[in-house]
């Protein structure tokens, strides 16, 4: 029996997990069991922390670490996945004593995008 190739149109699979933006809405919209409102004052929170935090960051403190630690906690609580991985990757440079740079840098890119996300959704409100 003769072997005939053809050539198949390439399309690209989906991502394991959406990305959809800087804010996961279905999980913030889990956290707050749909409440609206504590979204918002959720969001609100978190950018004015995840500010502070990053900010503290650039300085990096003896406790840069655990500053980082917890910037990662509060991101995946919202949803900003984004902010949470880039915080897991300073983390993990820290504790290896790895040079933070690139690490630091893609952490105040992605809290840059996640803060004007949350205003973005603050003025609609």
């Amino acid at each position: 029996m003769p072997f005939h190739l053809e050539q198949v149109a390439w399309m690209p699979s989906p991502p394991l997990a959406p990305d959809d933006g800087p804010i996961d809405f279905a999980h913030l919209s889990h956290m707050t069991l749909g409440d609206e409102a504590l979204e918002r004052e959720v969001l609100a929170m978190f950018a004015g922390q995840a500010a502070k935090l990053a900010a503290a960051l650039a300085r990096l403190p003896p406790d840069a670490t655990a500053v980082a630690h917890k910037l990662k906690g509060s991101a995946r609580a919202v949803g900003a996945t984004r902010v949470a991985a880039a915080a897991s990757d300073l983390e993990t440079a820290l504790q290896n004593g790895a040079d933070p740079a690139s690490s630091l840098a893609a952490l105040n890119d992605t809290v840059g995008e996640a803060r004007a996300a949350i205003d973005a959704i603050l003025r609609r409100s």
